[in-house]
């Protein structure tokens, strides 16, 4: 995939560039709108994008780690998903395995984020660890270590801060403008030089409106084709696509919000949060392809897990238009990768592997929110909460008054 890897990097610089050259923009007319001013104007919007620049590239990855409310998680304290995470960075080649967080939400999703393959991170939330099989979230996992791979998440990182740096600069004008901030900030028009004011003010009002939708028009057309690409990826990783299309079947099925998810953060996941269950968004303001064709394209790969079977596929379901997968990986590409059958591990009874996934998660949500864990001797057990004020607790069963261990 080293031309996709490439034409990231090129589309990171320009997007950059793109970007400062709208926020420039933006800053020029605000500074002729408001402050009579376009240089000032200038000078405020190149002294956001500077900073907003270096956030993305240094700290982007915590930016929205933090967002996203995403705890560290350490091998210890869910094994299983450490060594599913650790397959894929084998299958995959990454140089080192990426650091793994979880979001205490009930809603299944996942993203990555990142610098580089030695600098990621893939975030899952308690509602995917509890609600997916292995081979379910070996794909999910598997399509996030794509875009980590496919050098993606520095892209999105990018894209994200510097969105929200002309969404915040637009909003900031916008409120300054209906607070009469225009009004008092510009001089009264006299002469010809009135009519010459009042355009440059329609001018700018338009322009601050209408930048924040072209740049989330940009973003989101950006992350539609990565989204593709990380399938294929979690295909050819996991040889198994079914795994990821039951994933995504089952997580664009639920009707549960994540509550830490933003606009800005949106592309970020395997299939957008903010979405309504039944309704299926295809126009350039969606942040991904329509999921029931991303698990079409999935299940009529048949018994190949190629790139090349993938980007057949592709093709076949977007009748007359080009591929997804770069000529050069095809090219260069073995020949059919064969894909297996289901995870033995799966052989479970259903109900008995839901109740341990969810006993699972309990286990590991209640460690890292620290809760104590206290047994009565009637054979009761208790969970006792961080912010709880006592420092005893009664029993429930015998009524026993038990003291909670370091209070």
């Amino acid at each position: 995939m080293w031309e996709q890897i490439r034409s990231n990097k090129i589309k990171s610089v320009w997007l950059v560039a793109g970007m400062g050259a709208l926020l420039l923009g933006m800053g020029y007319l605000i500074g002729e709108v408001f402050f009579d001013s376009g240089i000032a104007g200038i000078i405020l919007a190149s002294i956001i994008w500077l900073i907003m620049n270096l956030v993305a590239f240094f700290q982007g990855d915590n930016v929205f780690l933090s967002i996203s409310k995403a705890k560290k998680l350490e091998r210890s304290d869910h094994p299983r998903l450490f060594n599913i995470v650790e397959e894929m960075k084998i299958a995959s080649g990454l140089p080192k395995m990426p650091d793994i967080y979880i979001i205490d939400d009930p809603a299944p999703n996942a993203f990555a984020t990142g610098r580089d393959p030695n600098k990621a991170a893939i975030a899952v939330t308690s509602g995917l660890l509890q609600r997916l099989n292995r081979d379910e979230l070996q794909g999910v996992i598997a399509h996030e270590i794509g875009h980590i791979k496919n050098r993606d998440v520095l892209l999105m990182v990018i894209s994200g801060i510097m969105m929200g740096a002309i969404v915040l600069l637009a909003d900031l004008a916008l409120l300054y403008l209906i607070f009469g901030g225009a009004r008092g900030g510009r001089r009264g028009p006299s002469g010809g030089g009135g009519q010459g004011q009042m355009i440059i003010l329609i001018v700018g009002i338009v322009f601050i409106i209408l930048a924040p939708i072209f740049a989330r028009l940009i973003y989101f057309a950006m992350s539609r084709r990565r989204e593709y690409l990380a399938d294929a990826s979690s295909a050819l990783y996991t040889r198994y696509p079914e795994g990821l299309a039951s994933a995504l079947e089952k997580i664009s099925s639920s009707t549960k919000v994540l509550s830490s998810a933003k606009r800005a953060t949106a592309p970020m996941y395997i299939i957008n949060p903010l979405h309504k269950p039944g309704i299926k968004a295809r126009d350039l303001s969606s942040t991904h392809p329509p999921t029931s064709e991303r698990i079409r394209i999935l299940r009529s790969m048949g018994n190949s897990a190629s790139f090349a079977d993938y980007d057949r596929v592709f093709r076949q379901v977007h009748k007359g238009g080009g591929g997804v997968i770069p000529q050069s990986t095809l090219a260069g590409a073995a020949g059919l990768v064969e894909a297996r059958g289901e995870s033995v591990e799966e052989k479970k009874p259903e109900k008995i592997e839901k109740l341990e996934r969810a006993r699972e998660v309990s286990d590991l949500l209640e460690k890292l929110n620290r809760y104590t864990a206290l047994a009565c001797n009637c054979g009761a057990k208790f969970r006792i909460p961080p912010d709880f004020k006592g420092s005893s607790i009664r029993c429930p069963r015998c009524g026993t008054i038990n003291p909670i261990p370091g209070r």
